[in-house]
């Protein structure tokens, strides 16, 4: 079964709502909802010192703009997405197609994906800002580099450059 759909990923009880609200990988009503109005609000400006961002990409089936909040992740000097939900996420699909062509908060940027060797330092890192992740990707943000780099393969992760 794939780690980001499981409904035992690691963690405690209080995590079971956050993976029921993306149960089967995908957002559900109340998610779909809170990502909708996180997007607006990290598109205004606020909340952005978090690492809040929207990104947007051209939807691969109906080819219209695609909007979905999430969290930037700086490493070693760069900036980085991670896909919470896995392999399987839409916004991975959609920038697969576009060739790595999205939007950062309105800003053209170019996404180019990391080797599955080189995520497992930037998972640990995002999983240190991103708490809202942790109920979907089964490590600790506190375990070493050997735990996720056990996971690595499963969750993609995209260097952001400038266009």
């Amino acid at each position: 079964m794939n780690p980001a759909k499981s409904s035992n990923a690691a963690g405690p009880w209080w995590y079971a709502p956050k993976r029921w609200m993306y149960r089967d990988g995908r957002p559900h009503g109340l998610a779909r909802f809170m990502n909708s109005l996180s997007a607006h609000l990290y598109s205004l400006g606020w909340f952005t010192q978090s690492g809040g961002a929207t990104l947007t990409v051209r939807g691969r089936r109906s080819g219209r703009p695609v909007s979905l909040p999430v969290v930037i992740a700086e490493h070693d000097g760069s900036r980085y997405l991670v896909s919470m939900l896995g392999d399987d996420a839409n916004w991975v699909h959609n920038v697969r197609e576009a060739d790595g062509d999205a939007e950062l908060n309105q800003l053209p940027v170019h996404l180019v994906e990391i080797p599955i060797g080189e995520r497992a330092s930037i998972l640990r890192c995002y999983l240190q800002i991103a708490p809202g992740a942790r109920p979907h990707i089964p490590v600790s943000h506190q375990a070493p580099l050997s735990e996720f780099a056990g996971v690595a393969q499963t969750y993609p992760v995209f260097r952001i450059d400038r266009s």
